[in-house]
């Protein structure tokens, strides 16, 4: 890359073209692995100005509704055309922008690019069902129709996959959207929505507005022609935008935290619970939502775990993503380290024993950066923070239990309910685990940071708002229902 593109200044996209905004404000994006490097300037927007797209929205929206949903999947098969052939300028920013390893971020890039295949084959799938009148003269079926204008407002961990995830479905079903995403990854966003914009969207379809949350993220909420809003991130956020939708009648998803654990029984492959749990711990520096935080382990074989997890921790390289050889990347801004060094030590605080880790990262290589050390606990309780919080980094807290009931009762004390796993060898344990945990998503030996496009994926308790995202069930939000009598 140049240096006039990293200190280009991304622009608005709104109505088929990109727009500058009259606050006139900036902030820079930085690159968490070395601050020096300014990736560019993203704009600080205003409410009119988000109130401007939605309008545009829901202009653009009554003739996109009007197109059957095979023409609306060739603009999406479009787009992930064009996705693909920027794979890698879009995984190097996202690695750039937000730090997670460039391996990754391609693996994510190639990602989205497979859902937006994915629901670009959905404008050929069934709409409804015919069902018996007790008219026998009669014919009646269902039609799904959709919102209208939808609000996306998307998290700096996964800057492609989730806006995609939430995007495609609602472009494929018939709505127009206005994206807001988080100013950490506004930059990687943007180039994603070139891509749309290459492929042809009619304008208005798709938007893009970027600033603060308490300005955009609060106008789309408000705004009474957004029909509906999907949400990926906090609680404190999600429930403030779920109150908002409820008190004008608006449709509302939202997804967010977890505490996700993974049990690991007696009869386990310890190598292959070990290897999981590193994974769903620390890649992506901890960053998300389904990452491993707690790790409760039979006493039979928490020795020879621990022992395993600390010399395969000890192995992890962390460091810039773009080179080569580094397993583990930084925080994604100095708010979120400080966040994982206060968990730190409200840990050591609070009477836990530190196994591993704990330093923020210092020296050649690492000074300019938000670098933090792969971190372990042990002797934890479920009433510890660390044991109860989300901590978003790369934090676990090792719990040691007398049986697997003991396991499946400390892994549901928490208010979260997102993702889980157990490593075990035995049916019944599998299938009373699959049974008794109170998560959306559970897993039988494998990590519980997984998945896949093509299943519904949320949480229960304080994790959501109860609806599905990808797959099928993704229809279940971004459309309702119309029930049709033909006499």
């Amino acid at each position: 890359m140049t240096v006039e593109t990293k200190k280009e200044t991304y622009l608005n996209y709104v109505n088929g073209a990109w727009v500058a905004s009259t606050s006139g404000e900036t902030k820079p994006s930085l690159n968490p692995a070395n601050t020096k490097d300014v990736i560019g300037y993203v704009q600080m927007s205003t409410k009119e100005e988000t109130d401007q797209a939605v309008a545009h929205a829901k202009v653009a929206q009554k003739a996109w509704k009007k197109l059957s949903g095979n023409d609306r999947g060739t603009f999406l098969y479009k787009a992930a055309d064009v996705l693909e052939s920027r794979l890698d300028e879009i995984a190097e920013c996202m690695t750039r922008e937000m730090g997670k390893t460039l391996p990754e971020a391609k693996g994510e890039t190639a990602r989205g690019i497979a859902i937006l295949r994915y629901y670009a084959g959905e404008g050929l799938r069934k709409v409804g069902d015919v069902i018996p009148s007790t008219d026998s003269k009669a014919l009646m079926f269902t039609s799904r129709v959709p919102l209208g204008v939808v609000g996306v407002i998307t998290p700096w961990n996964f800057p492609v996959a989730i806006p995609i995830w939430k995007m495609a479905p609602a472009l494929i079903y018939g709505n127009s959207i206005v994206i807001k995403p988080a100013q950490e990854a506004a930059i990687t966003l943007a180039k994603v929505i070139e891509c749309f914009e290459e492929a042809g969207f009619p304008a208005g379809v798709v938007n893009m507005v970027t600033g603060s949350g308490s300005v955009i993220g609060q106008a789309l909420t408000d705004n009474p022609d957004v029909n509906g809003i999907t949400f990926t991130g906090s609680n404190g956020v999600g429930k403030g935008i779920g109150q908002g939708c409820l008190a004008r009648g608006a449709k509302y998803q939202l997804e967010m935290g977890g505490k996700n654990p993974v049990i690991v029984a007696a009869d386990a492959d310890i190598d292959l619970a070990v290897d999981s749990t590193i994974s769903g711990a620390f890649r992506s520096t901890g960053q998300k939502c389904t990452a491993t935080s707690r790790v409760i382990v039979e006493a039979a074989v928490y020795e020879t775990f621990k022992e395993k997890l600390l010399a395969k921790t000890a192995e992890i390289t962390v460091g810039d993503g773009l080179e080569s050889g580094i397993w583990m990347g930084p925080s994604a801004s100095e708010s979120q380290l400080n966040t994982v060094l206060h968990y730190i030590e409200k840990g050591k605080e609070e009477g836990a024993t530190l196994l591993a880790g704990g330093n923020r990262l210092t020296g050649e290589g690492y000074d300019n950066g938000f670098f933090v050390e792969p971190t372990i606990f042990e002797n934890v309780t479920s009433d510890m923070t660390i044991a109860q919080e989300e901590i978003f980094g790369p934090v676990i807290a090792l719990i040691q239990v007398n049986s697997l009931e003991n396991a499946l009762t400390i892994a549901n004390d928490v208010e979260f309910g997102l993702s889980a796993s157990i490593f075990t060898s035995n049916i019944q344990s599998m299938l009373s685990f699959v049974e008794d945990m109170e998560a959306g998503l559970v897993r039988i030996n494998s990590e519980s940071a997984g998945v896949e496009l093509q299943a519904p994926f949320g949480g229960m308790k304080q994790s959501s708002s109860h609806s599905r995202e990808q797959g099928e069930a993704a229809k279940e939000f971004f459309t309702s229902i119309k029930t049709v009598f033909v006499k």
